[in-house]
């Protein structure tokens, strides 16, 4: 399996939920954006083992702040339940504003 990448700025929990976990319209819209750019693919058998890069135009950006929200519209995009998810890997890079990204590998856990 290979490593697939969508060009889309990581939405973080600060953007993404308003009040006690409200989801905005930037969030609503955001998961739209990602099921629509996710491409079609072959499931790999549960457990699960993921890989994540996201490309964060800020130096301040949390690795973890916007990986549920990924994950939650993998799991929808892909029908499947990410508890079944064992081991994650989780890498940040840097990039130029405009230039935001995300990775990712599922595959079967070892």
């Amino acid at each position: 399996m290979e490593v697939t990448r969508i060009d889309i700025r990581p939405l973080s929990v600060n953007d993404g939920y308003t009040g006690r976990r409200w989801k905005t319209d930037a969030h609503r819209a955001w998961h739209r954006s990602v099921l629509f750019l996710l491409p079609k693919m072959q499931m790999p058998a549960p457990p699960y083992e993921i890989y994540l890069k996201f490309g964060f135009s800020s130096s301040a950006s949390d690795f973890d702040n916007c990986v549920k929200f990924f994950v939650d519209s993998l799991s929808d995009k892909y029908k499947f339940n990410d508890k079944k998810i064992r081991r994650a890997v989780i890498d940040i890079e840097i990039v130029s504003k405009g230039k935001e990204f995300i990775e990712f590998l599922l595959k079967t856990k070892t």
